[in-house]
């Protein structure tokens, strides 16, 4: 018995002329909720002083993050999932309101702002790298539930007793492989990480926090390609592999390369 997708209309607030959706508001909550988190980190450690990254730091350095998530996910949208649409109608790329990012450009996007912040203010890459990994899956969550509530990317044709019949997805019912996101590599990956980063001794070892992010999401994102519906412009790149499993192979085998490294230079 397949159960029937809720009726939530994806605009959240209308305000006549502006219309804020879900999918927005959960970019907002996300930063915010990341925001705040991150500088809780920080703090765990204010008690020396010249310990980076400190909460100023954060407060200066979300704009960047920002900016690199927004970019990032656009930019690899567009390569990753769809450049022969947008090579074709290049001013398409511009218009964001009709949907489009990408989590893996997401991360190159993050991972440049981190580099060039680090550089220019002085602080220590690894250290502000790992306080961004335990606070970033909050984003994860909220992102994939706002996918479900959008109707959007959703699982493939199941006769599971939870599957949920999708407006845009048939008649037949589908799993439902936001929520499987949202639970894995949202609210379980970021209990890992933010459980993990409480340990003092995880904070000395710069870099970990950050491989586990990495090994984790891509073990996860990987596992929950197999339920999810691969994107219709793509279809399966290679036999059943969706480009999502392809590009979490290489976050993969940074994520053991990174916490090797880590275990390496903290011993020197």
């Amino acid at each position: 018995m397949a159960l029937n997708f809720p009726k939530i209309d994806p605009v959240a607030l209308d305000l006549g002329i502006v219309q804020i959706h879900w999918y927005a508001l959960a970019y907002v909550f996300g930063f915010i909720a990341a925001w705040r988190l991150a500088i809780y980190i920080c703090n765990l450690d204010k008690k020396d002083p010249n310990y980076r990254p400190n909460a100023n730091d954060i407060d200066d350095y979300l704009s960047w993050a920002i900016l690199g998530v927004l970019l990032g996910g656009r930019i690899g949208y567009v390569l990753f999932y769809n450049l022969p649409t947008y090579f074709d109608n290049p001013l398409e790329a511009l218009k964001v309101w009709h949907g489009g990012m990408s989590f893996h450009g997401g991360v190159i996007g993050v991972v440049t702002s981190l580099v060039l912040y680090s550089k220019i203010k002085k602080v220590p890459f690894w250290r502000l790298a790992d306080v961004s990994a335990a606070v970033t899956p909050i984003g994860f969550l909220l992102g994939r539930l706002a996918n479900f509530v959008n109707g959007e990317l959703y699982g493939r044709v199941t006769d599971v007793s939870w599957g949920v019949v999708f407006p845009r997805g048939g008649e037949e019912p589908r799993h439902p492989s936001q929520l499987y996101e949202a639970a894995t590599e949202g609210l379980l990956l970021f209990i890992l990480l933010f459980s993990i980063i409480h340990i003092p001794a995880v904070r000395k070892r710069a870099g970990t926090v950050s491989a586990l992010f990495m090994l984790g999401y891509g073990l996860f994102r990987f596992g929950c390609e197999f339920f999810r519906e691969p994107d219709i412009q793509l279809g399966f790149i290679v036999e059943q592999v969706t480009m999502g499993q392809i590009l979490c192979i290489p976050m993969i085998i940074a994520g053991l390369v990174f916490y090797v490294m880590a275990g390496k230079r903290n011993r020197v």
